[in-house]
């Protein structure tokens, strides 16, 4: 619908390309689309339901996707219930899988030999995704080009510490954001922001 006769259920993450906004509508396992000088809403992917089938538009399915990111021509889904990296193409609607084997994991890999649980917040560079793994208490990188996942940093155990790439450790991260030279990630249990240069690894 349009503005206030549109409805979602639990945004998560969102994204813009400076014409359309892009909601991860959690509780709907729906990516809405918004036009920004309209309000108007419509689903841009997404059955509704809860699975994990690629497809176009509205007949892929996700489940309980958050974390969402543009690099303005797709747009980047953290498809957290499923531990899988999502990618949509804006003007088609279609969907792919970039990075998971759909099954809670920590491995790193290429495309769906790599392992997530439960994916939260995503953020790009252009070049690279990278990814704040809730459970697995990491940061992770996928370059796009070659799906190749690596973690640039956290131990893969909760606490706070500072130091170099999986020497430090964060508690639940949940947001990402990046500048281009830096990470910056929401350290959810910690309650603590935190910062990680992307040449170095430094936290």
């Amino acid at each position: 619908g349009t503005g206030t006769s549109a409805s979602f259920n639990y945004p998560g993450g969102i994204t813009t390309d400076g014409t359309n906004l892009y909601v991860a509508d959690y509780g709907n396992s729906a990516i809405r689309q918004i036009v920004i000088s309209t309000g108007v809403v419509t689903t841009l992917a997404g059955t509704g339901s809860s699975g994990s089938a690629n497809g176009t538009g509205t007949s892929a399915s996700f489940n309980s996707p958050y974390g969402i990111t543009t690099d303005g021509t797709n747009l980047y889904v953290g498809d957290t219930n499923n531990h899988l990296i999502r990618q949509i193409v804006i003007s088609t609607g279609v969907v792919t899988t970039v990075a998971g084997t759909g099954s809670s994991g920590s491995a790193n890999g290429t495309g769906t030999s790599a392992s997530f649980n439960l994916p939260q917040g995503i953020t790009t560079d252009g070049t690279n995704l990278y990814v704040a793994e809730r459970v697995n208490h990491l940061i992770r990188k996928i370059v796009i080009s070659t799906g190749a996942v690596t973690t640039v940093a956290g131990t893969g155990s909760s606490g706070s510490a500072n130091g170099t790439g999986t020497s430090a450790s964060f508690n639940f991260p949940y947001g990402i954001t990046t500048g281009g030279t830096n990470l910056y990630v929401a350290d959810g249990n910690n309650d603590l922001i935190r910062k990680i240069v992307i040449s170095t690894g430094a936290v």
